[in-house]
């Protein structure tokens, strides 16, 4: 890569960030990608690992108002491709002015210097390397989510149901309480960093902060490590929760529980516990959305004259009028009588009519049948009639 290529670095792109970004903007998206790309969750990924530099050398510079200005500025003028600025040294104003040309042009050749032989790009790779990208001690990390998996009957899942689940997951140690000292000892303040979990070292007219190698960027030391995690914080364990299913929930839906998961490293968050919830069916009722659903056989006669129709709901039975002349497969909705949501919301039962025609039929039914279809006009059928006379 070329020196000018290497200044022209965009990390707004790198962060994924418009160049009027917050501060506060700019160090939630990088937290996020730090989480998501971080090495200790990504073992064994070099792109990961490549993502991680990346970001955090981004934040970097644009996560100090001074550096973003710094930054921002030489880019400008970069930019520009004629510009001569006045020469700065620890960031005050003065000196003569040099044309920006001569930092391409004159760093390689420059004699016995410190950036000999390597221009401009060395010069800033010297600015960036050992900061929070290039392999400093990790800050506080994040717990790992963990999943699990619950099944429910159909009315718990309908009605909403509270459950105990059993894990056996890291989860905070019980002798430290997760702080990771002995017992009977307590961390104490990083004397590097003075408990902020960061220190700051000058190159030239930046100032760069990078987590304290002292303390991991937690900000304190543990002396006598816990003998049942040995100083982490968590261990594996079972434990018990109650957890809360509301009203409706759905087959395949997931639950979160925040601060559930795995504890965090060096003092970071816990995850967060997500239960997938597989609903068993019911030997009646299917479900649609918010809708219940009930298949219901009638018989010819009743489709026929009409009839009413008791059909069980999940809290007792209703009445539904079947009108004559139904055909098969007709829907009646019974309003009210499905799955209640949480905003008060209520779905309907929707009942599909099923004509059943019967396999065999007595001598005396038989001929009542036949009485019935000499009175009765067959169906149109004119136009299907045309279009076989046609194929025919």
């Amino acid at each position: 890569m070329s020196s000018k290529d290497w200044i022209e670095k965009d990390y707004y792109a790198v962060l994924g960030v418009a160049k009027t970004a917050s501060a506060d903007e700019i160090k939630k998206v990088y937290r996020k990608l730090a989480r998501e790309s971080h090495p200790d969750h990504n073992p064994g990924d070099p792109k990961a690992e490549e993502r991680f530099k990346s970001v955090s050398e981004a934040y970097a510079v644009l996560g100090d108002d001074a550096k973003r200005r710094e930054y921002d500025e030489m880019r400008s003028l970069f930019g520009s491709g004629a510009f001569r600025r006045g020469a700065r040294q620890a960031g005050q104003p003065g000196g003569m002015p040099f044309d920006v040309s001569d930092l391409f042009g004159n760093a390689q050749s420059a004699g016995g210097g410190r950036f000999a032989g390597g221009g401009i790009s060395d010069l800033f790779s010297s600015i960036f390397s050992g900061g929070a990208g290039g392999g400093g001690a990790p800050g506080p990390a994040r717990g790992r989510d963990i999943e699990t998996e619950v099944a429910l009957d159909f009315d718990d899942a309908v009605r909403g149901v509270t459950l105990p689940l059993t894990l056996r997951a890291p989860g905070v140690c019980d002798t430290c309480h997760g702080n990771g000292a002995k017992p009977g000892t307590v961390p104490r303040t990083c004397q590097v960093c003075h408990g902020a979990g960061v220190t700051h070292r000058n190159q030239g007219a930046f100032s760069l902060a990078e987590p304290c190698r002292n303390c991991q960027g937690v900000g304190t030391v543990v002396d006598e490590k816990c003998p049942e995690c040995q100083g982490t914080g968590g261990v594996t364990k079972t434990r018990t929760l109650n957890v809360r299913f509301p009203a409706g929930v759905a087959d395949g839906q997931r639950i979160r529980l925040a601060g559930r998961g795995e504890p965090g490293e060096r003092g970071g968050p816990a995850g967060d516990l997500f239960v997938h919830v597989k609903v068993r069916p019911d030997e009646l009722f299917g479900r649609s959305g918010d809708d219940l659903t009930l298949t219901v056989p009638i018989t010819f006669a009743e489709a026929v004259l009409g009839t009413d129709l008791r059909v069980p709901t999940l809290d007792g039975a209703v009445t539904l009028r079947v009108p004559a002349g139904t055909p098969s497969g007709r829907i009646l909705r019974a309003r009210g009588k499905g799955v209640s949501r949480r905003d008060g919301q209520t779905g309907d039962l929707l009942v599909t009519l099923d004509v059943v025609v019967p396999a065999r039929v007595s001598d005396e039914a038989r001929a009542a049948l036949e009485a019935f279809a000499a009175q009765t006009p067959p169906p149109a059928r004119e136009h299907l009639d045309a279009r076989v006379r046609r194929s025919g």
